[in-house]
């Protein structure tokens, strides 16, 4: 049953004519005929009592006339919402990031989107590396903000994505400030105790890479806690268990307060940039103006350390 063809039957119960329902469905009085006639065929059954003026509706009918109400709203909502829900899709983007820039730069980045498409709505998703270039690939995803180290490449071919650096980001040592003379003595002992990060996720993989190949020649190293999350590193950092190496931008606050100590004096951070990545050949409007407004190196995020 047409939602169309509801509203006719409602038409003639609320008018009582068939002349007056036609003007309120704006059509010809014998368009309006030929219509509930073919309403009448699909139905088989005659819904309106036409030898009474004004015209009523049959008993059968007038029994549904409730349900009959109740669904032409209904499919008046629906309607709605799919149109909604279109005009929605046409103007959303898609987003996905890192955990650590989720919590650090991803508003920033959202922020400087919305200059362009103000009327834009965003959806944010967070996960792992992989996980956001498999989002990417599989185009559940618009967009991916993830970390790289600099001079090296993204682990996707060139002839599939392009790549942009927006902005600059550093991993830094920090620990509680009142634990700072502890970690020296441990030091001077040779011992480094730290929060580590896995070694299958990308920060574990810089961490090796860049940080603690180079400790390992002159410390003891000594994994506290292993955890992926950097928010996680940088509380159990403020707790006083081990230093941990975070974003300065998830850091930044708590050490202006005097809670966090940065350690780079004395034990080495690692310079990383922030880039996004989306796949060739992507045609929306809508992506094409935001990539080019994030993209734009007048506007670059700068250096958070």
């Amino acid at each position: 049953m047409r939602l169309e063809w509801l509203e006719d039957i409602l038409a003639v119960a609320q008018t009582g004519s068939f002349s007056e329902a036609a003007e309120r469905r704006f059509v010809t009085q014998s368009a309006f005929s030929r219509r509930i006639q073919q309403i009448e065929e699909h139905v088989g059954v005659e819904l309106f009592d036409r030898t009474r003026k004004p015209v009523q509706l049959r008993p059968t009918t007038e029994a549904q006339r409730a349900r009959i109400e109740e669904l032409t709203d209904a499919l008046r909502q629906l309607v709605g919402d799919l149109k909604q829900g279109a005009k929605l899709s046409a103007n959303r983007i898609m987003i996905v990031s890192q955990h650590a820039l989720t919590a650090t730069m991803t508003s920033l980045i959202i922020e400087r989107a919305q200059r362009t498409a103000p009327d834009a709505s965003f959806r944010l998703r967070s996960a792992n590396l992989d996980e956001c270039l498999t989002q990417l690939f599989s185009r559940q995803a618009d967009i991916a903000v993830v970390y790289r180290l600099p001079g090296s490449s993204h682990s996707v071919r060139s002839d599939f994505v392009e790549a942009a650096v927006i902005g600059d980001e550093r991993l830094v040592p920090v620990l509680a400030a009142d634990r700072v003379a502890w970690l020296l003595e441990r030091l001077a002992a040779g011992e480094l105790p730290f929060i580590s990060y896995p070694a299958d996720v990308f920060l574990g993989q810089v961490m090796e890479r860049a940080v603690l190949a180079r400790l390992r020649r002159d410390l003891r190293l000594e994994a506290r806690v292993e955890t992926a999350l950097t928010f996680a590193s940088c509380e159990m950092a403020l707790a006083g268990v081990a230093p941990a190496w975070v974003p300065m931008s998830l850091a930044r606050r708590a050490i202006e307060e005097g809670r966090l100590a940065d350690l780079s004096d004395h034990l080495p951070a690692c310079d990383l940039e922030v880039t996004v990545i989306r796949l060739l050949g992507a045609t929306g409007g809508l992506e094409r103006d935001i990539w080019r407004q994030l993209t734009d190196r007048s506007l670059t995020l700068g250096e958070t350390g």
